[in-house]
């Protein structure tokens, strides 16, 4: 018996030297699993990647890759994935792109995934889907295999009203009750999903979805950090000096951070506007706080990101011509990619954090900066699903730029004593959603069926 994920992205980068392990949440939780008791990860293949099946360095795990067209590419992903689910689940209804041959073709591709899976299935696997990007395979898996079927979705599930929209609807949730166990971050998510399903008429009981003769649960298995990584990376001198010479770079007292894609659910122009309207509003902060953010370029092939960067760069140009002074920056814009360790420095050197996105699943970014912080102040929004557990954080309004700019005041002039007393609980909370034991504690709920 092995185990069997399934997913859009492969847990590898593919380099000149090979497959490399990849860096996320999902690999984090994953590939140890894979790699103790062996089994197959199945994803949609890079562009140029050559032959069928790959076996990274020094892995005992198999990477089946999913061929696709680029027209299939575009509409499975570009379309129906970004331009239908994804807006949807965020409740960005404005963004949403109703195009029946988007949904065809994420009906194909998921078929395709269907195929992959059953032609190397054996009796007695686990298979574990993940994501938007696949919500009919459970149930097209349901009529090849039998054994084990569990997926996660990992971002929200909207409520049923706003699920309702959508002219497939029926068929995507009859296509994620395939599974045996369907696994969200929350249980705000869990029981949209459970209130979508029974408004389809699939009868519903407590946590419990019947489908014809089976029964499928519904729980909350909420997804966190490698803690034993991000630790590590707390303690490193080579972390600790970057971090000093972040602070140099600020030349102030006190360092405000914001880290996220640029992507139209992270909020980061309405943060940006909180923050000229704290700079407005508590004046006796110019020349004593900056505030980094950190932009990772996303879908840059999107009209709608493309725009959201032009709105995002006014912004920033606003705040400067208003505020800056030959002796104060008061906002440095990083619009580029790092890596773990690099954002780690950056975490390290931040007083707050400002993760303030207008809907997200999980938001594993506030995760690692408490996890890495030794005296920081995380300010979370309200509409993450990470502020379900992470109740120790300043929870704010992410449309609301008084509040958030007041919350930016109470937060730098937090006492040391209670900033160290809310970032114990917050890492003891962040230790207990430690990536590996979601993983264990899925599984575990799936076999125990």
């Amino acid at each position: 018996m092995s185990l069997i994920i399934v997913a859009n992205r492969a847990p590898f980068r593919l380099t000149a030297e090979g497959l490399v392990p990849a860096v996320g949440g999902l690999a984090t939780a994953l590939l140890p699993v894979l790699e103790a008791q062996g089994g197959t990860w199945v994803a949609a293949a890079e562009w140029g990647e050559k032959g069928r099946t790959a076996h990274p360095r020094q892995s005992a795990i198999r990477l089946e890759r999913v061929f696709l067209s680029e027209r299939e590419w575009q509409g499975y992903y570009g379309g129906f994935s970004n331009r239908v689910l994804w807006p949807l689940c965020h409740y960005f209804l404005e963004k949403i792109e109703l195009r029946r041959e988007y949904f065809q073709d994420y009906l194909r591709v998921n078929r395709r995934f269907a195929e992959a899976v059953a032609r190397i299935h054996r009796q007695g696997d686990t298979v574990f889907v993940q994501d938007y990007h696949l919500l009919l395979l459970p149930g097209l898996l349901r009529e090849k295999i039998q054994g084990p079927l569990g997926f996660f979705f990992h971002i929200p599930w909207p409520s049923s009203g706003v699920f309702r929209i959508l002219p497939w609807g029926r068929a995507l949730v009859a296509g994620v009750l395939g599974a045996d166990l369907v696994g969200f971050h929350t249980w705000e998510y869990a029981e949209n999903f459970l209130r979508t399903a029974a408004y389809y008429g699939f009868p519903v009981e407590g946590n419990k979805v019947r489908v014809g003769e089976r029964t499928v649960r519904v729980e909350a298995h909420p997804l966190g950090i490698d803690t034993h990584r991000f630790h590590e990376l707390s303690q490193s001198p080579e972390l600790g000096a970057h971090a000093r010479s972040l602070r140099r770079l600020a030349g102030v007292d006190r360092l405000i951070l914001g880290v996220d894609r640029l992507d139209y659910t992270k909020g980061i122009r309405e943060r940006l506007l909180a923050y000229e309207r704290f700079l407005q509003a508590y004046p006796h902060w110019r020349g004593r706080v900056a505030f980094f953010q950190i932009a990772t370029p996303s879908r840059t092939q999107v009209a709608a990101y493309r725009e959201l960067k032009r709105q995002v760069d006014e912004v920033v140009g606003r705040i400067l011509g208003s505020f800056l002074r030959e002796d104060w920056v008061p906002l440095r814009y990083f619009y580029q990619t790092y890596t773990q360790e690099e954002l780690s420095a950056f975490y390290r050197a931040a007083d707050v954090a400002l993760i303030t996105p207008l809907r997200d699943g999980m938001n594993l970014v506030a995760l690692e900066y408490a996890y890495t912080s030794s005296e920081g102040v995380l300010v979370l929004s309200n509409l993450a699903g990470a502020a379900e557990h992470l109740k120790e954080a300043l929870l704010v309004n992410p449309y609301d730029l008084d509040g958030m700019a007041a919350a930016l005041d109470r937060a730098l002039r937090m006492p040391y004593g209670e900033r160290q007393e809310r970032l114990l609980a917050l890492k003891a909370r962040i230790q207990a959603l430690d990536a590996q034991s979601w993983a264990d504690r899925f599984l575990s709920s799936l076999e125990a069926g």
